[in-house]
């Protein structure tokens, strides 16, 4: 798998509610996208839901990324990333770049590793 690029993630404060079925919080984020075919700035604010079910909890990331392809063309990404930390994450992706497009159709992958405030968030293709 090639890396396509990796977001720089900074989390911010948590909302959460705790139902009698679950238990869910909103973690919203912003951060910095780089790499070989993209590199750019999420827009406004994405957020992470993370649901929590018979304690087993499962993530779901939605976001807008706004920069330059590796074309070097103005672009968009909206990214969604589902999974959990037991069978891996499994991102989609869909663009109004030409350079990128082919990804929109790719089974792509997502590996995610901590750091001080936040995470990164490496998205990888066949």
């Amino acid at each position: 798998m090639e890396k396509l690029f990796e977001i720089k993630v900074h989390t911010g404060a948590p909302t959460a509610v705790k139902g009698t079925s679950a238990e869910v919080c909103l973690l919203p984020f912003t951060g910095e996208a780089a790499g070989k075919y993209f590199s750019g700035n999420i827009v406004g604010t994405g957020v992470d839901t993370q649901k929590t079910v018979g304690g087993k909890t499962f993530l779901s990331a939605r976001y807008m990324l706004e920069g330059t392809d590796i074309d070097g063309s103005s672009c968009r990404i909206f990214i969604e990333n589902n999974g959990d930390f037991e069978i891996g994450f499994s991102p989609s992706l869909i663009t109004d770049s030409k350079a990128l497009s082919k990804f929109e159709a790719a089974k792509l992958k997502a590996e995610i590793s901590p750091f001080d405030g936040g995470v990164i968030v490496s998205i990888f293709a066949p």
